[in-house]
């Protein structure tokens, strides 16, 4: 049996017959979620699951799993798997002190502030769809520490299963054809892309065989070299190649210089929950806590899930974190004095509880971040292994495919996470660009997040594994889940499947999923003065719920996109 059939095998059979409903819409029937005694992974692709959960077969531990999860989804999930990205692995042992590991991409040495505006004017393809937005990638050296500090099986064992699917292949998926047909005419500028995700400009269809020699390649070196087989020496010949070619700015100094910020994990607490989330640069972990701060002085659980009192409340909570968001947060090594503890406090919070008027909404205002005296393409995936040991990593070109480029020889995708840095120092905008001085780009820093992987424990025992793709949706997505476990008693599947709203600051508008708010409470809600906007779906929860009484892990699929728990 070849390793691919032996990765299929451990499918989980009769737990995957829960009915998939079409992504226009929301999940109407209450399904139970899928179990497992021993361990589980949760992520967007089926094979990487099955893959993270093969190496805990083997004795490896909820470390390893995260790691060969992760780079395999570099191979089966372009969208945003990747080894040219970034992101944040938080770990919470079983026992001991729980860590983050910061990999989120740079900025180039020849970075500055003013880069995407073009003879003054702010230009948005060299903000997000030019070599100029490629930061310098942060994903392999981050997985390696966290492996290196914590892994228990060989660094090659990690690294074989993403080789093996990449040189000999596998089959495309629906989702994933039609995926690729979507993205091919953006990457038409590039022959190495086009070259790799088609068949000389034909889209692969679902079942067709997808081989990825050079990047099985580059994972090779990988395998062999660590990050020094990313960094340096061929594959860093490529990656320099190509930005000399075309403009972009990443160099030999750039990749060598890069580091990997090994941080505390921002605690707080709701209703008697801890809350374990990742600390700036991504701003995922403050707005949360801020928000279930604000949210812990509103009995949501007596006015409901989807009322307009609870819908209202969310809103609230959200302009009021985003905008903090967008004064205050950074990089923290450029931004030594922001007032994190303030942001996270209980008496923070209960000042902007009194700023809340309970039947009329704020306004939000690109001129003020004060208030009336009456903040796209990511993926996330969830590990827990025997021994209870959690990891929630989150991971990113930023767009999906990143900037469409691939390093010819390379065959990886790189990001376009320069995009995350503000636009130009003031342009702060009602339609969103933020020009607040934090998040400017300067050489050396790493861009702002919304990335939030984040992990509740309840009586120093583990809750609740979670984290989401989505741009700045994130960060709602995963408070809302939290939500709907803690205060409205919903099983792990159903918090995954209720209805989410964002609101961000700016723009002023409030998106809800399509048919998620009912008629009667939209217009409760326009009458407190909420622009309320219909849109499609929102993120893709990858979720893992613990059962202390009964030892039993719970794990939920997000059917709004390709999702896989698989257990054992």
């Amino acid at each position: 049996m070849s390793t691919i059939s032996q990765w299929s095998s451990l499918r989980r059979g009769a737990a995957l017959a829960a009915a998939l409903m079409t992504t226009s819409v929301l999940f109407e029937a209450r399904t139970e979620p899928i179990r497992s005694r021993k361990a589980m992974v949760v992520s967007q692709d089926e094979i990487a699951s099955e893959v993270g959960v093969a190496i805990m077969r083997k004795g490896g531990n909820a470390i390893d799993a995260a790691v060969a999860t992760a780079l395999t989804l570099a191979v089966t999930y372009p969208t945003a798997g990747n080894i040219g990205g970034g992101g944040f692995l938080l770990y919470r042992p079983a026992t001991g002190d729980p860590v983050a590991y910061d990999f989120r991409e740079m900025a180039p040495g020849l970075a500055s502030s003013t880069m995407f505006l073009q003879d003054g004017q702010y230009d948005p393809v060299v903000h997000h769809r030019s070599h100029v937005a490629v930061g310098v990638p942060g994903t392999v050296a981050g997985l390696y520490l966290a492996w290196t500090e914590h892994g228990s099986l060989s660094w090659r064992e990690l690294v074989e299963p993403g080789i093996r699917l990449a040189r000999e292949g596998f089959r495309v998926s629906e989702a994933l054809a039609s995926s690729l047909a979507g993205v091919l005419p953006s990457m038409a500028p590039y022959p190495a892309s086009m070259s790799q995700f088609s068949k000389q400009g034909i889209p692969y269809q679902a079942g067709e065989i997808l081989r990825q020699s050079d990047l099985a390649r580059t994972l090779e070196r990988i395998a062999e070299q660590g990050p020094s087989g990313f960094y340096d020496g061929e594959t860093a010949d490529l990656i320099v190649r190509e930005m000399v070619a075309n403009g972009g700015l990443i160099t030999y100094d750039d990749l060598l210089a890069y580091r990997v910020q090994r941080r505390s994990p921002l605690v707080g607490r709701y209703r008697g929950n801890e809350i374990l989330s990742v600390p700036p640069v991504s701003s995922g972990g403050i707005a949360v806590i801020e928000m279930l701060n604000i949210l812990e002085g509103y009995d949501l659980a007596s006015s409901g899930s989807g009322s307009a009192e609870t819908i209202h409340l969310l809103i609230e909570a959200m302009r009021r974190a985003y905008a903090d968001r967008a004064r205050h947060l950074g990089d923290p090594t450029f931004n030594p004095s922001m007032p994190i503890e303030r942001l996270i406090s209980k008496d923070y919070a209960r000042g902007l509880q009194g700023t809340i008027n309970l039947e009329r909404a704020s306004t939000s205002s690109p001129q003020s971040f004060v208030w009336p005296s009456e903040g796209t393409e990511t993926t996330h995936l969830s590990v827990v292994d025997q021994g209870r040991n959690a990891v929630s990593l989150t991971y990113t070109l930023e767009q999906s495919y990143g900037a469409k480029i691939t390093i010819p020889g390379g065959g990886f995708l790189l990001n376009n996470e320069m995009g995350d840095f503000n636009a130009a120092p003031g342009l702060t905008t009602e339609t969103g660009l933020i020009g607040t001085l934090p998040n400017l780009a300067e050489p050396g820093k790493r861009m702002l997040s919304s990335m939030t992987p984040t992990i509740v424990a309840r009586d120093g025992r583990l809750l609740l594994v979670t984290g989401s793709p989505g741009g700045r949706t994130i960060i709602n997505t995963v408070l809302m889940t939290i939500l709907n476990v803690v205060d409205f008693g919903m099983n792990v599947q159903e918090a995954v499947d209720a209805p989410r709203i964002h609101h961000q600051w700016l723009p002023d508008q409030t998106r809800y999923e399509r048919w998620g708010v009912s008629p009667d409470t939209l217009e409760l809600l326009e009458q407190r003065g909420h622009i309320m906007v219909e849109t499609g779906v929102q993120g893709a929860v990858s979720a893992i719920y613990y059962d202390s009484k009964e030892d039993l892990l719970e794990g939920a699929e997000d059917r709004r996109r390709t999702s896989a728990a698989v257990g054992f």
